[in-house]
């Protein structure tokens, strides 16, 4: 078990005992040692096989034990039984956003609460909001918490869905029965929130593949089993359907079954005004619904369908009759980025603040990934839970960030570690001077405690972007997918003050935010508004997630050319001086 995943089950035996009502010393005692494994500069399983774990401060004897046990077998007996002797009503409470284990506790010691049915009766009931601690305004959002996780029950996140299908598609790939596979459905348009995974294959033996699947690790329960057709529930909860067709049929199927339904809606009338029938079995000259092979038109690919109904081929990520087909017809479809396209990203955190590497790890990782860049922006002062930097620790930190630099140089690695900073933007002010940002590679400017005002939004963000020293607005609607709706804001105006000023606005490709919508993209995009794909990374893998911001980005019609961190570090710091910084490369 790698350090990561032991850092993690760390953190919940942490949350698990404050459940259950545990001394704090003891609870915090396991976050500490989450954050000593992460931090951690050698192999942490070289460091158990040696007996050196316990040498390390803030590890003591008890926790040396379960990290070893962790690590030499995979499993932690402790942390097992712990599980099982909380109830799990409880367990499903820290679902609800905003409640953490110390108020669930509360509610469980003094009200007896031990599941959501009877946390949303007491809220109904007002008992909530008369428990110390709570108030009105708490048990108000305890039970919008609980409509909002209702809702979102059957949805998904779209990195949860791609994680979850990616094993099978490579397990599908490699089964000699299966001549061609794919996703289909919203996760191959990349819709940011998916309802279930849809998997297409094409083989002569549609039996040998559903049997095979239907038998891959990671499947709790197989909810339906036919002759071309599975449905099973993965680890997670996520649903996943197979689907078995013949390689003629392959190219329909796979367009019919992306979508979506209103781009699919077209395509069928299109066909209809040039005399053919198209479903997900072909397309066929005839006026009526048909599965007649002789009057199939055969069609080797999914290419080849579009170019019988006279459109240029169309990405799946843009199938959601959002301009596709005007855009198709007079073969204007924009060449779209891709992931390989990205040199680096501009809003990043170490252990600086409440990211997890050091300056040194990153600068390494980074490298070692062939990027060319990656910006530093830690937190400004006022967001103090996320360890905000003052003036002090910045300039500390930009001349930790110089000295790693020069050595990279020195051993001729052309990889740069940019510094920079999330400034917060406040009320009525930014969270740092002019004087101390003008000193940085880069600027994000965020908005992390929002007004329930559209108009103080919009007034601040629009601010931020008339400073001459923020290169980009972060995050800017602030929401998180299925935790917390984005603030009121009006996102066209913010734009129009982007466009005025040579404002970058941030696509935040981590999996809770991807931030800005793609639905805004192309307005943006008209404006002349530039993206920075930017993962917001608390840790190296989060590096990985540049990946998920591509396929956004080319949801939203962005080309190469419209995304800044495509650039080589020297064209970087040309559009960074646009705005009136100085050339530090």
């Amino acid at each position: 078990m790698d350090k990561a995943k032991v850092a993690e089950i760390l953190v919940e035996i942490g949350v698990l005992l404050e459940l259950k009502g545990e001394n704090p010393f003891k609870t915090r005692a396991y976050a500490n040692g989450a954050r000593i494994i992460e931090g951690l500069n050698e192999p942490l399983a070289k460091l158990v096989a040696e007996k050196r774990l316990g040498e390390i401060k803030g590890i003591g004897e008890a926790l040396e034990q379960k990290i070893t046990e962790l690590v030499e077998t995979g499993e932690l007996k402790y942390y097992e039984e712990l599980k099982a002797s909380i109830p799990p009503g409880l367990l499903e409470m820290l679902e609800i956003s905003g409640l953490g284990p110390k108020k669930i506790q509360a509610l469980n010691k003094k009200l007896g609460i031990d599941s959501i049915e009877k946390l949303e009766a007491a809220g109904k009931a007002g008992t909530v909001a008369e428990l110390d601690g709570f108030g009105d305004k708490t048990q108000a959002n305890i039970l919008e918490g609980i409509e909002r996780k209702r809702a979102y029950a059957s949805k998904h996140r779209l990195s949860d869905a791609w994680l979850a299908a990616e094993p099978l598609l490579e397990n599908l790939r490699q089964h000699p029965d299966v001549t061609r596979c794919s996703t289909a459905g919203s996760l191959r348009r990349f819709k940011e929130v998916i309802g279930d995974i849809d998997l297409l294959a094409s083989s002569k033996n549609a039996a040998s593949v559903i049997e095979y699947f239907v038998s891959q690790p990671g499947i709790v329960k197989v909810l339906a089993r036919g002759e071309t057709k599975a449905s099973v529930i993965l680890e997670g909860g996520i649903q996943c359907d197979l689907r078995v067709v013949s390689d003629a049929e392959y190219p329909y199927a796979l367009a019919y079954f992306t979508g979506s339904k209103e781009h699919n809606i077209v395509m069928r009338q299109r066909a209809i005004q040039r005399g053919l029938r198209l479903n997900e079995y072909g397309l066929f000259k005839s006026k009526e619904e048909t599965r007649d092979p002789e009057r199939l038109v055969r069609c080797h690919t999914e290419e080849d369908i579009f170019a019988r109904l006279d459109l240029a081929f169309v990405p799946p990520e843009l199938r959601e009759d959002h301009g596709e087909f005007a855009a198709a017809e007079k073969n204007e479809l924009p060449k779209l980025v891709e992931w390989p396209d990205l040199k680096g990203a501009l809003h990043n955190h170490s252990n600086w603040s409440d990211g997890h590497n050091t300056l040194e790890e990153i600068a390494e990782f980074m490298d070692g990934l062939g990027l060319e860049y990656w910006a530093i922006t830690d937190h400004s002062k006022s967001s103090f839970q996320a360890k905000g930097l003052d003036t002090t620790r910045l300039r500390q930190q930009i001349g930790e960030i110089k000295k790693i630099n020069n050595r990279m140089a020195e051993e001729g690695r052309d990889f740069r570690l940019l510094t920079g900073s999330e400034v917060d933007i406040l009320k009525d002010r930014l969270d740092f001077d002019d004087d101390v940002l003008a000193e940085l590679d880069v600027v994000v400017a965020s908005l992390h405690v929002p007004s329930s005002s559209e108009v103080e939004n919009t007034k601040r963000l629009i601010r931020a972007a008339e400073n001459p020293l923020i290169h980009m607005l972060g995050h800017p609607t602030g929401r998180l997918l299925l935790e917390r709706e984005a603030y009121p804001v009006n996102i066209s105006a913010v734009i129009d003050a982007c466009a005025a000023t040579g404002t970058w606005i941030e696509l935040n490709c981590n999996p809770y935010r991807l931030d800005l919508d793609w639905r805004n993209w192309l307005y943006a995009k008209s404006k002349g508004v530039k993206c920075v794909i930017n993962p917001d990374a608390h840790r190296n893998t989060h590096a990985g997630f540049l990946r998920l911001g591509a396929g956004i980005a080319r949801k939203g019609w962005l080309e190469k050319a419209d995304v800044i961190n495509t650039l080589p570090l020297k064209s970087l710091f040309s559009q960074l001086r646009r705005k009136g910084f100085s050339d530090k490369c």
